[in-house]
């Protein structure tokens, strides 16, 4: 596991994610709040799986119930985005077709 000392990126400071990350890292706040809340992994699944320290998946999830306005903006922003590319995705019936 990562050793580094956490830290929670917002948008606004990173270079690499238009919503809040781990620093140094690709992985979302939401990413790591879907895995645990909305799939029920164990905190300890989504740290080993993603090379990170505890800390760093509970200060992912303090920091999503510390700032509901920035993480449902965050939220809304993703879902414009899918649905402008909408038309773009490609479906197992487009392949080869």
């Amino acid at each position: 596991m990562s050793k580094s000392e956490c830290r929670i990126v917002s948008g606004e400071e990173s270079e690499i994610h238009d919503e809040p990350h781990i620093g140094g890292r690709r992985l979302t706040v939401r990413f790591v709040h879907d895995r645990i809340e909305g799939r029920g992994l164990d905190p300890g699944t989504v740290a080993d799986r993603h090379d990170l320290d505890v800390a760093d998946v509970y200060q992912a999830l303090a920091y999503y119930h510390d700032h509901p306005d920035e993480m449902s903006e965050a939220e809304r922003r993703r879902r414009e985005t899918i649905g402008q590319h909408e038309d773009e995705l490609v479906g197992p019936g487009d392949v080869g077709s």
